[in-house]
């Protein structure tokens, strides 16, 4: 195994899902659910991340991203190393009682 074929990887879905009819959320909610389901994390309420062992790993779990694409709205995925992805920050103001600071985040695979 090439050393780059055991880098971890993280795939960030960035999504815009028009949801003004009930045909519209339930797309949406099918999408949400299919990316949890695919072992996706929820950062923010459009904004899911996994990890990913390789490039392979990636491109397989993109393409379940594709595959679940719901008719309207837009989609993006972006895809960052573990060391940039440690390197966010997270900045609150007044955060409600459900989200806090915590340590760092350890993955165990």
């Amino acid at each position: 195994m090439k050393a780059e074929d055991s880098r971890y990887m993280w795939v960030m879905v960035f999504f815009d899902l028009p949801v003004g009819t009930k045909d519209q959320r339930r797309s949406a909610t099918r999408f949400r659910k299919a990316l949890k389901d695919d072992g996706f994390l929820m950062l923010q309420f459009s904004v899911y991340a996994r990890v990913c062992r390789g490039q392979d790993a990636v491109n397989k779990h993109v393409g379940r991203v594709r595959a679940n694409l719901p008719a309207k709205g837009s989609v993006r995925t972006l895809q960052i190393t573990d060391k940039q992805y440690g390197r966010m920050e997270l900045m609150l103001g007044l955060a409600p009682k459900t989200e806090r600071l915590g340590a760092k985040q350890l993955v165990l695979l």
